[in-house]
């Protein structure tokens, strides 16, 4: 299940981060006016997301890339910030009822922070130790 857990998370991250290459209209207005390079920071935020969810599938780099989400997901939290400041309305494009913007800062992405968490220990060392006490 864990493993199932992990795979998912990383196609999320994939999809998520090529979505800003593919529609970085989306994003652009999400990103506070007070940071230069607007577009700049779309798609390195895209490009982390698709390395940091590929980075999810392999052994050798899940822990890393776990604690990599995580900083990124923090990081993510002024736009968050921003959009509820904004009423969580952005002419022309997302446009929720602001209890929604809130709910994704206080609920959803402490969740997503504690799913990259959950998923970072390496399954091949843990098969290792779990079969030496088998012999």
């Amino acid at each position: 299940m864990k493993k199932l857990s992990t795979y998912i998370q990383g196609f999320f991250y994939l999809i998520a981060g090529l979505n800003h290459f593919i529609n970085p209209d989306f994003y652009l207005p999400l990103i506070p006016e007070y940071f230069m390079f607007p577009e700049s920071i779309n798609y390195l935020a895209g490009f982390f997301e698709v390395v940091f969810g590929v980075m999810l599938f392999f052994d050798l780099t899940r822990k890393t890339a776990a604690y990599l989400i995580v900083t990124m997901l923090v990081a993510f939290i002024i736009s968050h910030v921003y959009f509820i400041q904004l009423g969580s309305c952005i002419e022309g494009g997302l446009c929720v009822p602001q209890w929604i913007g809130w709910l994704r800062l206080l609920i959803i992405h402490p969740i997503l922070i504690w799913w990259a968490l959950s998923v970072r220990n390496n399954y091949f060392f843990t098969r290792i130790t779990n079969s030496s006490f088998n012999i």
